[in-house]
């Protein structure tokens, strides 16, 4: 029975056999171009590469750790570039320079002149060109800024290629920022990306509306759109497309003697494939995006199966199929002189689906996004000092800081994303740079303030010391004792280009302290008390990070008031004080379980703050200058999460916010408020619960209320993560309306409950309704304005009228499933005992009469992100620091100061000794009575005592002249387009060497000086 199946089955297999046919050699004809008339399906090789997520970048560039994932992006780089040499016809497009930087540096010359034939060509194309892809929801502008260029630099300088298309596929959710600045201020034709809210996708899909013209500032206008393109369904190939090897897609088996051969089938597969893309789109063109994570690790598998689609599609020729790139797209694109629609404002916050809106990462890992927001104020004022100072080709620099800085940026590093173990490495490498760039600052100090020194006496230079760990009171230099006739110099230096008026606290172990400015004048000061909590912080957190126990000798802070000239510093000293002198006021001390005063006030100069002593809560808030009076009350909560791992039950995670409940955090009877009063500063101390401490200040010249908050570490015993939010709640009646910063630029209108581009379908009103913050954000009604400040990026909306919310911290015990498999349950550990990370931050608020809250905004925005930078010496008993050394200095010309609108945001001597320099207009058309409107910048005066050359504008990134990429730059049609004014900055006059700016306008420009020319303190190397 069995012998005569197989018989049947042999006879049956003959009859459907095919003819005999012999098996050849296929010349595969993949040199098509565009054809009019048909469908064109533009096939985009690519791989994208995370620099950093699941492995390091080490590991993802070497192939270590393939446990986690099997990822070599040497052997992607390898592999792509031996098949480009194969086939003049095939294509590829890079993105992520920090990697190809790596593996260009191991080439041989021979392979790199090959190379550069691939690039000439176009086979090879750069795109974005940044050192990564970076997260648009979580860096501040200037550091998205500083990775692009760093990328673009490596572009031009090896290849002398300028990038013309962004490709941002990855992000999880898309900033105006991202649209204007980092797209068309880059000279950059379009920009294409993946993630977008799910109902959002679903709409465009149904009215043609993926690609746009995105108009992303309102204060830019036409003059800084860009088109837009967003991808159908995210940045793979459609299904069954997919050729890395052991992917599940057919590949096309063309050999007729092979009894799975499939090209019929293959290419009807690939036509319906692009007749459904097709019908969602405006032209004849489609994009389909040949690649995803890591792929093309062996890529003649991808090259090999696109080469035979594009010879069999087109030979079928119902659609036509070629090689392709981004700029190609586009530029078939523009051709089509379509009108496209128009789109404003962003794309955010981002939801895959129903119940998973991605903005629980705005605050992941809030210590880490804290510490890359200082390291970014940290390496812009490093950057003027080494200018000021001169550049060298060999000692200390701040390129390793650039490099740690760039790499943060990626959208896995700064977004809180990435598995712990990475997080580390991250840390890791901003450390090693900011260890370097210390040495550049301190360097730097010592020439400055030793240039009326002689030469003979240069090797008299004093030696600086830094302090990163003041957040943590830990700073041994001004912990020392001065009893022994020594005093604490310290140099205070101002990155801003306006004189900046600010008390610095420092921690110190005596009491009887005097503190003189820089012309030897005794200055007023006060001693605070170091809580305890805060000594048991420093010496937990100093034993975990450092290894080594902290001295424990810190007993107060000092606090006294500074004037810094703009781009220049001031010297302060601080001595044991004599018995004829006056001595730093020790702060009063009042604690509510003393007395029975009912209210208590603090605020030594306009604003005053009234706190309930029995309920230990904020209850009035008064500032007399002008008039604005406010019942606000500041209060803690926490959500839990979600631990489920399905559609419905989704848990909270690295990405999603997915609440389960919110709870008060209420502290079980009276809460105990220490007050600390003194002439230039009050506190309020409060222990909301034994993971919670909150310190509110009042500075007698400033305006606004500074709160420091202490939270960890999180309970998670009970088996729920937690999310730590606090609430401003005040009677304004601000109708569902309030504003937060793209990026720390534009200011970007949001309604609850409201998408502008489609009817929201609400599932999650509270996740759904968060944004973004990393400047601040503010709400009003018909009189009066509350704004908010913040320290890092966090995440923050407005849930009630007159209420402002900001996430402070966040632990978590699951996983969101959505790729990073590591719950995000962050814990510090001192020998075998872990706890919970415990994060410090800072936030401000301030309430102003409406239409004046955004000077504060914008002055304070800077101060914050740009703090004084703090050098600490030692001058000698009987040495005169005064009388031998520079101790005040500015770049600037003595009489002059930027104007307020107006901030210095690059300056920094690059390689070749040319120097680069970024101006930002600070204010929104519009924004502010007095301060929006077009102001210049004297360049003469801003670079006192140099001979400047030549000024060239360049675009955003400096790799290409301005007026160039103006001429260049594809002019696009809008539907419905209103005919609108854009004001911006006027050319420089060459004589005149004045720079006018517009509102939210950034000018870049290249300058070169005639140091011979140049006057000043030559000893400095020409730079003073």
């Amino acid at each position: 029975m069995e012998l005569h199946s197989l018989f049947l089955f042999a006879i049956l297999a003959g009859i459907f056999l095919p003819a005999p046919v012999d098996s050849a050699y296929v010349a595969y004809n993949t040199s098509s171009g565009i054809v009019p008339g048909k469908i064109n399906v533009h096939l985009v090789p690519h791989s994208h590469d995370d620099v950093g997520w699941l492995k390091t970048v080490d590991q993802y560039y070497a192939g270590a750790n393939n446990s986690i994932r099997g990822a070599c992006v040497q052997n992607v780089l390898d592999s792509v570039i031996s098949a480009l040499l194969d086939d003049s016809n095939r294509r590829f497009i890079y993105v992520e320079m920090a990697f190809f930087e790596r593996w260009w540096r191991q080439q041989s010359d021979v392979l790199k002149a090959k190379v550069k034939r691939l690039v000439d060509s176009g086979q090879l194309e750069f795109i974005n060109g940044g050192m990564c892809m970076h997260d648009e929801a979580t860096p501040h502008y200037i550091d998205l800024i500083d990775q692009t260029t760093l990328g673009h630099r490596f572009i031009l300088d090896e290849f002398g290629k300028k990038p013309r298309v962004g490709w941002q596929i990855d992000p999880f959710g898309h900033s105006a920022v991202q649209g204007y600045l980092l797209g068309a201020e880059l000279g950059f034709d379009s920009l294409f990306f993946a993630r977008i809210d799910y109902q959002d996708r679903a709409k465009r899909i149904s009215t043609k509306t993926l690609e746009v013209i995105w108009k992303a500032s309102r204060s830019l206008g036409s003059s800084s759109q860009i088109f837009t393109g967003i991808f159908p369904v995210h940045y793979e190939p459609p299904d069954g497309f997919n050729f890395e090897i052991n992917d599940v897609s057919d590949p096309i088996q063309d050999d007729p003697l092979l009894f799975d051969y499939n090209v019929r089938q293959r290419v009807n597969d690939f036509v319906a494939a692009a007749l459904a893309q097709a019908n969602v789109t405006r032209t004849n063109h489609i994009m389909w995006t040949m690649g995803t994570d890591f792929r093309y690790q062996y890529a003649v598998s991808w090259f090999r199966q696109m080469d035979k689609f594009i010879h069999y599609v087109n030979l079928d020729g119902r659609v036509n199929a070629l090689y392709s790139t981004p700029s190609i797209y586009t530029d078939a694109i523009f051709a089509a002189k379509e009108k496209w629609p128009l789109k404003t404002g962003d794309f955010f916050p981002y939801a895959d689906r129903e119940n998973a809106y991605w903005t629980g990462y705005f605050t992941s890992r809030p210590g880490f996004k804290g510490y890359v927001r200082s390291l970014s104020g940290y390496y812009l004022a490093a950057r003027q000092l080494e200018f000021f100072k001169g550049r060298y080709s060999t000692g200390p620099n701040t390129d390793a800081l650039a490099d740690a800085l760039a790499l943060a940026q990626h959208h896995d590093a700064v977004s809180g994303t990435q598995r712990q173990h990475v997080a580390a490495d991250y840390a890791l490498r901003l450390s090693i740079g900011h260890k370097e760039a210390e040495k550049v600052v301190a360097s730097s100090l010592a020439a400055l303030t030793s240039s009326r020194l002689k030469s003979t006496q240069m090797d008299s230079n004093p030696e600086f010391q830094q302090c990163p760990l003041l957040n943590i009171s830990y700073c041994p230099p001004s912990e020392a004792n001065f009893t022994n006739g020594k005093s604490l110099v310290i140099i205070a230096y101002n990155s801003l280009g306006w004189k900046r008026e600010d008390v610095i606290r420092i921690p110190v172990s005596s009491e009887n302290l005097v503190v003189r400015d820089s012309a030897g004048k005794e200055i007023e000061s006060q001693l605070l008390p170091i809580s305890n909590i805060s000594l048991l912080t420093t010496e937990y957190l100093v034993k975990a990070y450092l290894g080594i126990s902290a001295s424990g000798s810190a007993r107060y802070w000092l606090a006294f008031s500074v004037s810094v000239p703009p781009l220049g510093f001031s010297t302060y000293t601080v001595s044991s004080s004599k018995s004829t002198e006056s001595r730093s006021f020790v702060s009063t001390v009042y604690t509510s379980e003393e007395g029975s005063v009912e209210n208590l006030e603090v605020g030594q100069g306009d604003l005053k703050l009234l706190y309930s002593a029995n309920e230990g809560r904020l209850t009035h808030y008064a500032n007399k200058r002008n008039l604005v009076t406010e019942l606000p009350e500041l209060s803690y909560s926490y959500y839990t999460g979600y631990n489920g791992t399905d559609r419905v039950f989704q848990a909270s995670g690295a990405y999603v916010f997915r609440p389960n409940g919110t709870f008060p955090i209420e502290p079980k009877g009276q809460v105990p408020l220490a007050v600390i009063r003194g002439p230039l500063l009050d506190e309020v101390h409060q222990q909301l619960n034994a993971w919670l401490y909150q310190v509110t200040r009042v500075y007698k010249d400033k305006e606004h209320a500074e709160v420091e908050f202490t939270i960890g570490p999180i309970p998670v015993d009970d088996g729920y993560g937690k999310e730590i939010v606090t609430k401003i709640s005040t009677a304004l009646s601000s109708n569902k309306t309030f504003y937060t910063d793209s990026n720390g630029r534009d200011f970007i209108k949001r309604i609850r409950d409201y998408r502008a581009d489609w009817d929201l379908d609400v599932h999650q009103p509270v996740a759904g309704n968060y944004y973004p913050i990393n400047l601040g954000i503010y709400l009003a009604d018909e009189t009066r304005e509350l704004s908010v400040l913040v320290d890092r990026a966090v995440g923050g909306s407005s849930l009630v009228d007159g209420q402002i919310e900001l996430m402070l911290h966040r632990r978590l015990i699951n996983d969101d499933t959505r790729g990073v498999g590591e719950a995000l349950n962050e814990t510090v550990c001192v020998l075998d005992d872990c706890k919970g990370l415990m994060v410090r931050g800072k936030f401000y608020f301030r309430i102003d009469p409406l239409g004046e809250g955004a000077k504060w905004r914008r002055t304070l925005g800077q101060e914050i992100y740009s703090p004084p930078l703090l050098a600490f010496s030692e001058e000698e008993e009987g040495y005169n620091w005064k009388s031998s050394r520079t101790t005040t200095f500015s770049a600037m010309d003595q009489s002059y100061s930027l104007p307020n609108n107006i901030a210095v945001i690059t300056l920094q001597e690059l390689q070749s000794g040319k120097v680069l320099l970024r101006l930002a207009h600070l204010y929104e058309a519009g924004e502010d009575k007095d301060y929006s409107v077009v102001s210049g910048v004297e360049l003469k005066k801003l670079f006192s005592g140099k001979k400047i050359k030549k000024v060239t504008e360049m675009t955003l990134s400096g790799n290409q002249e301005r007026k160039k990429m103006e001429k260049s730059r594809l002019e696009w049609k809008v539907e419905d387009e209103d005919e609108e004014k854009v004001v911006r900055g006027g050319g420089v006059d060459p004589v005149k060497l004045v720079v006018e700016l517009a509102p939210m306008e950034i000018r870049t420009f290249i300058i070169d000086f005639d140091y011979l020319s140049s006057h000043g303190d030559s000893d400095i190397h020409h730079r003073l």
